[in-house]
């Protein structure tokens, strides 16, 4: 898409957003009545989650514990989409996420996964200008604050959702200058041993394919295996998850080599498109 092409979209959706549009028909929660019976999955991660049917819902019917949003700042909304030419401005971060999730969690008494105090991790991933976007950002997560972890002058109070913010890394100058926030930081292998705490940043990201040669298939090199183990300590070391994105996920035994090898190293998130397939993964390894 040249960029007359992409500024034509944007003002398009700009000019639909100021004009009013009616509010999207929100597919219903059938898993909030059924909550109870969910062992939610900590390790799940579901990747580009609305590209399902029904965003952040299929992922919870599946138990995960962690859901994936890439967020465009268009004429002052947060739109979710993969790319630009995918926008939709019914497509809202509050509709698609965030209203569903208050909806879920006041029907389930406090909590995502009725009877579980798992905190929701939110990945939200920007695509537009870090500082621009975050700043409209944390203007929307303080409207739902009552939902949401924080961390007011470096003291971290729990919710039961966890937004973590990824993506344009100049979203981190305006986070760090927050006294008060709702929303955490999505650090990079260059962050482990740093000054920042882990209470601002929390979890390490990191792309399998720019990290190791191995893709499942045969064994896994020694070196590779001593790398990732290290990886996963030096971050544990300092109260901080590690997740990889861009491992395998084609099914078959390679993609569950690599989720094993993962699983092995104490690896905090494991990152799939496929929901029942890596629920079904882990609820057989226990």
């Amino acid at each position: 898409m040249n960029l007359h092409t992409r500024r034509t979209v944007v003002v398009s959706i700009a000019s639909a957003l100021a004009a009013g549009l009616p509010a999207p028909a929100v597919a219903r929660d059938r898993g909030a009545a059924a909550a109870a019976g969910t062992t939610p999955l900590r390790l799940a991660h579901a990747h580009n989650d609305y590209a399902h049917p029904r965003p952040l819902l299929d992922a919870l019917d599946h138990g995960f514990g962690s859901v994936e949003a890439d967020i465009w700042l268009v004429g002052g909304h947060l739109l979710v989409a993969h790319e630009q030419s995918d926008l939709d401005p019914a497509r809202t971060l509050e509709s698609l996420y965030l209203d569903p999730l208050r909806r879920r969690i006041h029907a389930n008494g406090g909590s995502v996964y009725r009877g579980h105090r798992l905190s929701l991790q939110l990945l939200i991933d920007i695509k537009t200008a870090g500082a621009a976007t975050y700043r409209a950002l944390a203007r929307v997560l303080h409207r739902y604050r009552d939902l949401l972890s924080g961390c007011t002058a470096g003291r971290v109070h729990g919710g039961p959702v966890t937004a973590v913010v990824s993506g344009d890394r100049a979203a981190r100058a305006p986070m760090e200058a927050e006294r008060v926030r709702h929303a955490f930081y999505d650090g990079r292998p260059e962050d482990l041993g740093a000054a920042a705490p882990a209470s601002f940043l929390p979890l390490v990201s990191v792309s399998w394919t720019d990290t190791f040669r191995w893709q499942g298939a045969g064994p896994m090199p020694q070196d590779e295996r001593a790398r990732l183990r290290q990886l996963a300590a030096a971050a544990h070391a300092e109260r901080r998850r590690l997740r990889f994105w861009a491992t395998p996920d084609t099914a078959g035994p390679e993609r569950e080599a690599v989720w094993r090898a993962l699983l092995d190293a104490g690896v905090d998130h494991l990152n799939s498109d496929d929901l029942p397939g890596l629920a079904s993964f882990l609820r057989a390894t226990g």
